[in-house]
């Protein structure tokens, strides 16, 4: 058959030019298409390179680092309108309680607590260096020793070691995110944050008025695939060790869920949910909390980012909830990275637009601005000072 069409085609002019013809157009196609499928792939290759500059170090985006040239109302205030007791910041030993004093001093702080006291040695050590030094104003609470969690008398030692550090003048117990998340048994199980040999500890906190200040979980996207759709992805890839996405963590809602039963089961004991609860993301879930759990505060620190968001938001839910809202940072007077004090005066006092909560080279948590509340001076005198000489019991 083929050779009678050849035949035919070498007998009729004609039809051997039509046939050229089509050829041409079917080879200006195929070039069309080869052209398309190749800037296909180009732009994909542009992309992923796009894509890479996200995470590479002095590339694109991260070289980003625009200035907003709005005119400001007013200057950053240097002190807040009324005294601050900080209750969450970290700072070691190393430190000289006069550098803190002086530093508080500076920044208009009457006082902080210092929620890595540690436990044995090394609480004894801080108390004395610290708390004796001015028992009013650098105050400590005290931590938990984990690693006993499978001796079989682990909840009466905690007791005991909580009772003997309130007696030498921890004011509080801190416990840190590791349990509920990564702390395991000796059966490699990831032990609860409401698993029953801590109830006895919760329980003599109450009796002997330790606040439980509990940082339980983490923000929603450290829990979320570290991926372009994660409103974190640059802390995330900063900071790896931060993503607690996948198979090897609980969901994010059973641990938050755990501490919640826990709150509801000891209604005789304080705890302040370090954070904003660790869900400043979702305001009405934890003003629920609030009003569920009478014995239940929070405070705001390193949350400055998620409530300078949603400024509207943010200034109803600490004015509804201003008896149940303690100031905090997560940092501490005089530290050189992210010196927060100033910021936070800002925020909450002024009503200032669009500016960044961080003095930084880059954002340390999200790619956004924040806006002032002009909280009232009522809310202002409880957030700053007052809850928090109610809730430690301090002289006023």
């Amino acid at each position: 058959m083929l050779i009678n069409c050849f035949f035919c085609l070498r007998q009729n002019k004609d039809y051997t030019a039509d046939w050229n013809k089509h050829a041409n157009r079917t080879r200006k196609l195929y070039t069309c298409v080869i052209a398309l499928v190749l800037a296909m792939i180009q732009g994909c290759a542009n992309r992923d390179k796009i894509s890479q500059a996200l995470y590479i170090k002095g590339d694109l985006v991260l070289d980003y680092q625009p200035r907003s040239n709005l005119v400001r109302k007013h200057p950053t205030p240097c002190k807040p309108k009324y005294p601050i007791i900080d209750v969450h910041t970290h700072f070691s030993n190393a430190l000289s309680p006069a550098f803190l004093i002086e530093k508080m001093d500076a920044l208009g702080i009457k006082a902080i607590i210092n929620l890595s006291g540690g436990y044995g040695v090394k609480l004894e050590e801080m108390l004395e260096k610290f708390s004796h030094y001015n028992p009013d104003r650098l105050i400590i609470f005290c931590n938990l020793d984990f690693s006993k969690i499978d001796d079989p008398d682990f909840s009466e030692q905690m007791v005991e070691s909580l009772r003997a550090a309130h007696a030498k003048g921890a004011k509080g117990l801190k416990i840190f995110k590791t349990l509920g998340l990564t702390v395991k048994d000796k059966t490699g199980q990831i032990v609860a944050i409401d698993d029953v040999r801590f109830d006895p500890i919760w329980d003599k906190a109450g009796e002997l008025g330790m606040p439980v200040l509990i940082h339980s979980a983490d923000p929603v996207a450290f829990f979320k695939p570290t991926d372009r759709f994660n409103e974190r992805l640059m802390q995330l890839k900063r900071h790896p060790d931060w993503s607690f996405s996948g198979a090897d963590f609980p969901e994010r809602e059973t641990i938050i869920a755990q501490r919640n039963r826990v709150i509801a089961r000891h209604p005789h004991t304080l705890f302040i949910g370090a954070h904003v609860g660790n869900s400043a993301e979702d305001l009405m879930m934890i003003g629920r909390l609030l009003d569920s759990y009478p014995n239940l505060y929070v405070d705001v620190a390193g949350r400055v980012a998620e409530l300078g968001r949603q400024p509207y938001t943010a200034r109803k839910f600490l004015i509804k909830y201003q008896d149940r809202v303690l100031f905090g940072t997560d940092r501490y007077p005089g530290k050189a990275v992210q010196p927060r004090y100033k910021i936070y005066y800002r925020f909450f006092q002024t009503d200032d637009e669009y500016f960044n909560y961080y003095d930084h080279p880059f954002p340390p948590t999200g790619e956004w601005k924040i806006y002032g509340l002009f909280l009232p001076d009522t809310v202002l005198e409880k957030i700053y000072f007052k809850n928090a000489e109610r809730v430690l019991g301090l002289r006023q």
